[in-house]
């Protein structure tokens, strides 16, 4: 059966369902549709929800439980990391290259995905939120090439990650590991990590319930 016959589709003017709506056993899809509007999007990501995947070029919007979180002080940085934090060649810059990187996201393959999510829409949309100040990249340069990264939004005291990319070892790390720091030193509290990746356990990434989730961005939010 279709999604959309299963699933509220969604005009430009419709609100998102409440979150206890959304369906685990579609990787918590909760609603079809409704548009990539700046107003959307932040209001979204502030109950929790962000989109993935479209379908016949509708954005479809997820609420995963448990959900996948980082706490800024729970970062872990192995070894290896540390030895590349300490000795590359590699240089962190902050918002330098925004559309870049999220095209960079949008090319890179990833294990067990046809394509990419990432749509013109969703590049349109989200350089829109950079341009307002919502939504950040993290870089990792070579010799003057972007070879790693990450982007997200960033909401009172919470940033949601959204992709990130690598293309030498450990550049993405490299990335994350000033982005946490930066990020320490601000005082945010969280960083949504949204799905489980043994990636991301490494780095000191948890699963919490979504009741937990919720109550941290109410927190965090407001």
């Amino acid at each position: 059966m279709p999604l959309a016959h299963t699933i509220p589709l969604l005009s430009a003017d419709d609100p998102l369902p409440p979150v206890t709506h959304a369906r685990p056993e579609l990787g918590g899809l909760l609603a079809i549709g409704g548009g990539l509007s700046v107003a959307r999007l932040l209001g979204a990501y502030r109950c929790g929800v962000f989109p993935w995947g479209t379908q016949h070029g509708l954005p479809l919007w997820h609420y995963p439980e448990p959900r996948m979180v980082l706490l800024p002080q729970e970062f872990r940085i192995s070894r290896s990391l540390g030895k590349t934090l300490r000795n590359s060649r590699f240089v962190f810059r902050h918002n330098s290259d925004f559309p870049g990187v999220i095209r960079a996201c949008a090319q890179t393959p990833r294990p067990g995905q046809d394509g990419t999510w990432i749509s013109e829409e969703m590049i349109a949309a989200y350089c829109e939120l950079h341009r307002l100040g919502w939504a950040h990249s993290a870089e990792t340069w070579l010799d003057d090439e972007l070879v790693g990264d990450l982007y997200g939004l960033w909401i009172g005291q919470v940033f949601f990650g959204e992709s990130m990319f690598s293309w030498h070892n450990n550049a993405s790390k490299f990335a994350l590991a000033h982005w946490v720091a930066h990020l320490r030193a601000e005082h945010c509290g969280l960083i949504d990590c949204q799905m489980h990746t043994a990636h991301l356990a490494s780095l000191g990434a948890r699963e919490i319930s979504g009741t937990q989730f919720q109550h941290l961005l109410q927190t965090l939010i407001g």
